[in-house]
């Protein structure tokens, strides 16, 4: 084995440093750019995600199980229309059939096509010891009860899509109750902030006046029970929003922890009456899914009703059945081979005569069914009609409701001012102050309530006419 020399060692030990670094060089920046990313990718993760009404309608139908289940029923419903339909078209079948039967022991010429040689089958039904079956089956049959099953699959397609509609808007209008309760809830958050300060601020006045032997110690306790009060209030405050923000949350993402923001806007302005009406009466989806149920019962009479019409069938049979599974026979005695390959048709015409009147019963049955359907509709209508005057008379109310609420807003706000100036000046007591507090707040929150109660309405009307 060859010894290197030392001056070999060192310049190979000078190269393997030279390598070693070049490859630190280049993998730092490579590294710095990954943390970069990674810190980014964090940094993004933790911004909360932006949803407006539009968006947590769109993300709600996708994670709300009762709405996909809507779908579901609906897409199935569409299928079974197009099964329905299929059964009105002829079906073809390729048969493929081996026998075997045991012989009697004798041989017959006629059972083996002039063959001799193999006994005849035991069981009479059956056409030789050794038989295959190799056709292409044609199938129709011809009757009422197909009509009615296509009505009736068509019916109940267009009773699924209504039901999809329904679980649509009623997903909108629950998506938006809780998206404007999500902002009601932040925004009495920010007012119980606003009142914690300002009843911390009065609990240092009444303790400056205190030190001055201006006001008695018994303002300052009741300024520190204001404060503690207006302490707990923010605490119920922080966890209604929370409540709120994780329910809505549950609708929208995987993890109904993850931080996002919604967007508050004015309230949309009350549309006019006619037109509310007009488009409830258009597109409605209850009236159409009582409408398809009643159609879907009329199609139920139509099939009971069936049974009493004949029903024709048709058959052809195009292939083999012989002992031979081939297109050709053995010869017979003349010497000419026998044709395997060939067809057979058949027509079949079933007339009812009697069936104990269960046919009979079975129509009753399906014209009693159809009455209830028909008070199910016009039960639709008149519900519709009162729901209709409910929600207009509630969108109205609320929105008259809402100018109201904005003047005692501000009434409240210049009489806390007010009554604290006298305070100060000495010529308000410490209980004027507090009513004058909770006086603002409470109308503050009533402004809020009434800000959701008319969303909330007016959401109900955008539900009727399918404008959400």
């Amino acid at each position: 084995m060859q010894r290197v020399s030392a001056s070999g060692r060192r310049l190979y030990r000078v190269c393997l440093l030279t390598c070693s670094s070049l490859c630190v060089a280049f993998a730092l920046p490579f590294a710095g750019a990954q943390n970069t990313a990674g810190s980014a990718q964090l940094q993004t993760a933790a911004q909360p995600v932006s949803v407006t009404l539009g968006e947590a309608i769109h993300r709600a139908q996708v994670n709300e199980p009762s709405f996909a289940t809507a779908v579901a029923d609906s897409r199935s419903a569409a299928l079974d229309r197009s099964i329905a339909r299929s059964a009105l078209l002829p079906g073809v079948t390729y048969h493929n059939q081996y026998l075997y039967t045991e012989g009697t022991g004798f041989a017959t010429s006629s059972v083996q096509r002039g063959t001799g040689s193999t006994a005849a089958p035991r069981f009479i039904a059956n056409n030789a010891v050794h038989e295959y079956v190799s056709q292409g089956l044609v199938d129709e049959t011809i009757g009422l009860t197909q009509v009615a099953g296509v009505r009736r699959a068509d019916a109940a397609a267009a009773m699924a899509a209504a039901e999809v509609e329904i679980s649509r808007r009623g997903l909108a209008a629950t998506v938006s109750g809780l998206y404007y309760g999500v902002i009601s809830a932040d925004n009495k958050r920010a007012i119980a902030e606003r009142a914690s300060s300002e009843a911390a601020d009065f609990s240092s006045l009444t303790a400056k006046r205190e030190q001055q032997r201006e006001a008695a110690h018994a303002d300052v306790v009741k300024a520190q029970l204001q404060q503690q009060q207006r302490a707990r209030e923010l605490s119920d405050a922080r966890l209604a929003a929370e409540k709120a923000r994780l329910e809505l949350g549950v609708l929208l993402f995987p993890d109904p922890r993850t931080p996002y923001t919604v967007a508050a806007s004015e309230p949309a302005q009350l549309p006019l009456r006619a037109d509310v009406e007009q488009a409830a009466g258009k597109n409605n989806p209850e009236l159409r899914s009582a409408l398809a149920a009643l159609n879907q019962s009329s199609a139920d009479v139509l099939a009971a009703r069936g049974a009493y019409i004949p029903s024709l069938a048709l058959n052809y049979s195009y292939g083999i059945d012989a002992p031979q599974f081939a297109m050709d026979g053995p010869a017979d005695a003349t010497g000419n081979k026998l044709k395997n390959l060939g067809y057979s048709a058949s027509v079949t015409l079933d007339i009812p005569v009697w069936d104990w009147l269960a046919t009979q019963h079975k129509v009753k049955q399906s014209e009693i069914r159809r009455d209830a359907a028909k008070v199910n509709l016009t039960n639709a209508q008149r519900r519709l009609i009162a729901r209709l005057e409910e929600a207009w008379s509630e969108a109205n109310a609320a929105r008259d409701q809402l100018a109201s609420l904005d003047a005692s807003v501000g009434t409240a706000q210049e009489s806390l001012r007010l009554t604290r100036m006298r305070y100060t000046g000495g010529e308000a007591t410490v209980l004027e102050v507090v009513d004058a507090q909770t006086a603002f707040v409470t109308a503050e929150n009533a402004r809020e309530d009434g800000r959701v109660r008319y969303q909330a309405a007016l959401a109900d009307l955008q539900t009727l006419t399918g404008t959400m």
